[in-house]
């Protein structure tokens, strides 16, 4: 029915806007109460490590119960597992300095060897999840994130802006609170795709 069919779309609407809420919730902690200024043990810097924790976890998961999906799951599992990796650098630096590249390379390769042994099986699975809805949201925050966060963030940018009264820890802010919303998209996106799994796709035997 188009009724209820609107109210579970409204219903995600809130969703999405009390979790965008929180994310916001946890930067005025950061610089309000706990006067960490989004450093990288600070909670906006945790939070968004536990995100790519959770949609690598997932996705991994649905890769082990999904026969379907299990490629693209792996794919999509190592993507963000890569991800995560490059925000723990500094975590990795404690070995050398930039090794974080080299465990990242290390898990594509394997991500990527195992898809490509079953590539058409893999493609089928990533064109599954590219044709649901929840994709577009997938992908509004990689853009946020690999993209416009990157950008926005320059230090030429800023510098321009505030001239001598330059501050690094304003373009810091500024720059992990939209990663952080390009973490939120992506998660509710995951969780999206994952509990509305296309029809025809059953579970592994």
């Amino acid at each position: 029915m188009p009724i209820l069919f609107i109210l579970k779309r409204l219903f995600l609407a809130v969703l999405c806007a009390v979790s965008v809420g929180l994310g916001t919730f946890v930067l005025f902690s950061d610089v309000i109460w706990f006067h960490d200024f989004v450093h990288e043990n600070s909670l906006t810097e945790i939070i968004q490590e536990a995100i790519l924790l959770t949609l690598a976890a997932l996705f991994f998961i649905q890769a082990i119960r999904i026969k379907a999906s299990r490629y693209s799951g792996v794919l999509t599992g190592g993507f963000f597992t890569c991800m995560l990796i490059r925000e723990l650098d500094f975590a990795f630096d404690a070995i050398f300095h930039g090794a974080w590249f080299w465990f990242a390379l290390l898990t594509a390769a394997i991500c990527l060897l195992i898809a490509f042994r079953h590539k058409e099986k893999a493609l089928l699975g990533l064109a599954a999840f590219m044709r649901h809805p929840a994709y577009g949201m997938m992908l509004a925050g990689l853009l946020c994130v690999l993209v416009f966060s990157r950008l926005f963030g320059m230090h030429i940018l800023w510098q321009e802006l505030m001239l001598d009264g330059y501050n690094r820890l304003v373009k810091n802010m500024v720059e992990e609170g939209t990663e952080l919303f390009g973490y939120i998209l992506c998660l509710l996106a995951g969780i999206w795709y994952l509990c509305h799994r296309p029809a025809g796709v059953q579970n592994a035997p």
